[in-house]
């Protein structure tokens, strides 16, 4: 994966905020974006975004037509690929991170936990 962030206010079950990125810089405009745009899921690489579906109803629906909405989030797929990820659903894999009932690795208000053993993890190694 090249340098990139991804940033969501669709986490289940929390919705709060999760970004998961290469840089601070590229994670620092994803976050800042979804705060603009009221929520939703944002990609930046390299200083540029990608990608951006908007979701400002709660951070987590969209006001748009269905068909405006599926194209965007078809974007987002595709710059993801762009960007070299390659998991399928990634999108989805990114919005479950937040979900602290599902082993193994998560991202929970006390930082990243492994919940099978109710431990937190260092971020950096």
């Amino acid at each position: 994966v090249e340098d990139c962030a991804i940033a969501s206010s669709v986490a289940h079950d929390a919705h709060h905020i999760i970004v998961v990125g290469t840089n601070k810089e590229d994670m620092a405009l994803a976050v800042n974006r979804l705060g603009e745009v009221g929520g939703g899921v944002v990609l930046y690489s390299k200083g540029k975004e990608l990608a951006l579906v908007e979701m400002p109803i709660a951070g987590l629906m969209s006001d748009e037509r269905a068909e405006i909405v599926a194209a965007k989030a078809e974007q987002l797929t595709e710059a993801m690929r762009k960007v070299g990820c390659s998991l399928n659903n990634a999108y989805m894999q990114h919005s479950l991170l937040a979900l602290v009932v599902i082993p193994e690795l998560r991202i929970s208000d006390v930082g990243l936990v492994d919940v099978t053993t109710f431990q937190k993890v260092d971020l950096f190694i």
